[in-house]
């Protein structure tokens, strides 16, 4: 469901307005105007395209998926491509949102509902003394909400890879592939969830670069405060990244140390069968050897046989190969 704000001096006076009358209003002295474009028709993005001069590539890029975060700059407006993420169990899902940004109206356009835009108004809301600042003002509250989002993703990733390093040690786990498979789905959404999250100290710092221009002097805290998030949010993606690297390496580690001892068991075994074989293929011979058709040498091999076997045993038993 499309949306609207109408502020006018910084305070909110209309919700809800349809797009043609929006538009209108954004022409007028003082006013600010929020338009949210949920999987918007083409005439309702044709329109606000053309009546706030939005740039037809920008345009564009917002009526196609899967585009990289990103800060465009275009003479009349600012155009930015973000990805709200959201960790559903062991699946990542994620948002994309095209915003643009002009002096007196901002856009943002999403490519399905499951984008928590109430959580944006709220934030609007709880902050109205600051709407003052207009655009920027509500260009700070979103970006400062699907930032602040990140953190409810990394937070369960953390928990999941500190399971799997639990796992790792216990005696007698019992599912390898499931805990193979779970370290997997944690490196993949990592994977993906940074992609999406690093360049948004791009976007930001972009931003802050810009200066007055987009970032009022009383809002470049506030706007410094989500860029250090961002810091953090990179910083701790790659902090996850390399554990779940070196659990995948534990796990190789873990495979390699079992299959050696396999190895040890099935080599210790055959030495231990070699030693009956090589007595009872000694006595085979067909050349006359001590007690050669004598009862007495069916009783030495039948000793050699079980000394042999039981001294081997011991050996490899005491080593652990056994």
């Amino acid at each position: 469901m499309d949306r609207t704000r109408l502020y006018r001096d910084g305070v909110l006076v209309g919700e809800d307005l349809p797009i043609a009358e929006a538009v209108a209003r954004a022409a007028e002295p003082g006013a600010v105007v929020w338009f949210d474009l949920c999987s918007p028709a083409g005439e309702d993005m044709a329109l606000v395209g053309r009546e706030l001069g939005l740039h037809e590539l920008a345009v564009e890029d917002a009526g196609t998926d899967r585009q990289r975060p990103k800060l465009d700059v275009y003479d009349t407006h600012l155009f930015i491509t973000a990805y709200a993420a959201v960790l559903a169990g062991r699946r990542l899902d994620l948002v994309e949102l095209s915003v643009f940004v002009t002096e007196n109206a901002l856009v943002t356009v999403r490519e399905s509902p499951a984008f928590d835009i109430e959580g944006v108004v709220r934030r609007w809301d709880a902050g109205a003394r600051m709407a003052r600042y207009g655009v920027a003002h509500l260009l700070h509250g979103l970006l400062d909400h699907v930032v602040d989002g990140y953190f409810g993703v990394l937070q369960p990733l953390d928990e999941q890879i500190e399971a799997l390093e639990e796992e790792l040690f216990e005696d007698g786990a019992a599912d390898r592939r499931g805990q193979y498979r779970r370290t997997f789905d944690v490196h993949r959404n990592l994977v993906r969830f940074r992609r999406v999250a690093t360049p948004m100290r791009e976007v930001v710092g972009g931003l802050l670069r810009r200066g007055a221009d987009v970032v009022p002097a009383g809002l470049v805290p506030y706007y410094q405060d989500v860029y250090d998030h961002t810091l953090h949010v990179i910083e701790w993606t790659d902090s996850l990244r390399e554990l779940v690297g070196n659990v995948r390496e534990a796990h190789q580690n873990q495979q390699d140390i079992r299959l050696n001892e396999v190895m040890k068991k099935v080599t210790s075994w055959a030495a231990v069968i070699a030693v009956p074989t090589l007595i009872t293929g000694f006595y085979g011979q067909n050349v006359p050897y001590p007690g050669s058709g004598e009862p007495s040498g069916f009783w030495i091999s039948t000793v050699l046989i079980v000394a042999g076997t039981f001294l081997l045993y011991r050996v490899f038993r005491g080593r652990g190969w056994l």
